[in-house]
């Protein structure tokens, strides 16, 4: 997922080199989905009577078909356009797939590799380990192994900061075990989405448009979200807000475009599910040859240990997740949520050939994953296996978790006095999040963050301590952190943002005055 950045859940591509024949799962009685399609609009309608979320879209494909489109619920609540086949909603971490199938591309066409070294397309970019600089590969950053921390530049894209700000950044914060560990993070695919557009001599947006949706006929695709504001036929956002979805919020995601920017609709993503079961190909002409697209939907990391001898493991590809049914069966899928009002998911279980794709207009609440879910199970086996959407629900349920160390407390009744505020105004510097203003205004403090620039009021609460309520795709409502200052002989020196400070980037210093 992107923007918001949550615990991979999907199970998804079959690819052991050297597999004998007894594990070749295509030998298996190909499954009829027929009574699944059939049952597809009651599930779909009863999903979305229970989650509440206004609008989606599914497609199915299956033996290089499209056996069911159609769009359900409005693109807005209170507005009575319906969501049709050419609505166009946000993707979000769905993204991560697209960006993979792009790269394949390219390394069909002889422009780069899995292997390719990130710097030799990239020669300024860095990381905190010189080592890891020269070594991680565009397979590394897309298989999130290269040990960036979870999440590494999101909170700089939450206060606005673009995509080369960002990518500059990364070098200053602390890594992982290389290539042993692994942590989700957003600006991870976009660096190896910047070294293929920087191999390529363009733009990822243009590149992205130019390599993979125009072959497919994905007209209405974009990685700009400029173009998914110029669409008529758009669906807007809506985030979940006191048990009801309502369209509130924008989100631009172009900072993180390979990750998280692209918009579609359900006609545009039936083509590429199209594309990747056929491991390549698209109306008969190869798009990515097969030795490049399979890897990436193939095991390159292990994202979750077996808790007993029984279980079964999941991992990621190159931008896929990648999990094993109980039937032996492998499916390939992602997920994409942004907080402030989009949930989409698909899944193909290749050895049957057959996929499933759900865009839907709200919060991650585990609708579109409990819809194609329940969907591969009556193929599979006849019956649901379990209450999928309780199951994702519960799972994504902790997104919305407020963040920030004052969360649940009460400021205390009888506080420690503050400095006349006066003394903590002026300008503060950070390395990784840039300059702070602290400034009165109608005699409260307020902080100044980020490039747009963000304010926010400053409420005293402990002495030295005051409290911000910070609010974004990655600080859901209900959040609120400290901030405390720092003295030194009775002098404010600098402060820490408790909520930035995950990766000990959460410190100011005071600017010295001339």
């Amino acid at each position: 997922m992107a923007g918001v950045t949550a615990p991979a859940m999907a199970t998804p591509p079959d690819l052991i080199l050297g597999a004998s024949p007894s594990d070749d799962v295509v030998a298996m009685a190909q499954p009829d989905p027929g009574q699944a399609i059939a049952a597809l609009p009651e599930i779909v309608k009863r999903i979305m009577e229970r989650s509440g979320i206004p609008g989606l879209a599914v497609a199915v494909v299956h033996n290089n078909q499209v056996v069911f489109r159609q769009g359900f619920g409005v693109r807005e609540v209170g507005k009575a356009e319906p969501v049709d086949e050419d609505t166009v909603f946000m993707l979000a971490s769905l993204s991560k797939s697209l960006t993979a199938s792009l790269i394949a591309t390219q390394i069909t066409q002889g422009r780069v590799s899995w292997a390719d070294p990130v710097v030799q397309h990239l020669p300024k970019f860095q990381l905190k380990d010189a080592y890891v600089t020269q070594n991680a590969t565009i397979g590394d950053f897309m298989a999130h192994r290269t040990g960036l921390p979870f999440a590494a530049g999101d909170a700089l894209e939450d206060l606005g900061y673009d995509r080369d700000y960002i990518l500059g950044k990364l070098h200053l914060l602390d890594l992982n075990p290389f290539r042993s560990s692994y942590a989700y993070a957003n600006f991870g695919t976009t660096t190896a989405g910047q070294a293929v557009a920087a191999a390529a001599g363009q733009p990822y947006e243009a590149l992205l448009e130019k390599d993979l949706f125009l072959p497919l006929g994905m007209t209405a695709s974009s990685a700009r979200y400029e173009d998914y504001l110029a669409r008529r036929n758009r669906a807007s956002l809506h985030a979940l807000t006191k048990g009801d979805f309502k369209p509130l919020y924008e989100r631009n995601p172009n900072a993180q475009a390979p990750a998280g920017g692209v918009s579609s609709n359900i006609k545009d993503m039936s083509q590429w599910l199209k594309f990747l079961l056929a491991n390549g190909k698209f109306e008969g002409k190869t798009i990515a040859s097969q030795e490049a697209l399979v890897p990436a939907m193939s095991i390159q990391t292990i994202t979750n240990q077996v808790a007993t001898d029984i279980s079964r493991p999941s991992a990621y590809g190159f931008g896929f997740d990648y999990g094993i049914e109980a039937n032996g069966r492998t499916t390939i899928n992602h997920s994409g949520a942004f907080l402030l009002g989009t949930g989409t998911h698909f899944r193909i279980v290749p050895s049957a050939d057959l996929g499933i794709i759900v865009l839907t207009n709200a919060s991650p609440v585990g609708a579109a994953e409990a819809i194609a879910a329940e969907f591969i199970d009556l193929v599979s086996y006849g019956e649901a296996r379990r209450d999928w959407y309780a199951g994702y629900n519960h799972v994504l349920s902790g997104m919305f978790d407020p963040v920030g160390d004052l969360v649940g407390k009460a400021p205390p009744t009888e506080p420690k006095a503050a400095l006349p505020l006066n003394q903590y105004t002026g300008l503060f510097n950070n390395n990784y999040f840039g300059p702070a203003r602290i400034q009165l205004n109608e005699g409260k403090l307020q902080i100044t963050l980020g490039p747009t620039p963000q304010v926010y009021p400053l409420t005293h609460w402990d002495g030295n301590t005051f409290a911000m309520k910070p609010f974004s795709e990655n600080e859901p409502a209900g959040s609120i952190s400290s901030v405390k200052f720092h003295t030194e002989n009775g002098t404010i020196t600098g402060f820490t943002v408790n909520y930035l400070d995950r990766y000990q980037q959460g410190n100011w210093t005071k600017q010295q005055e001339n």
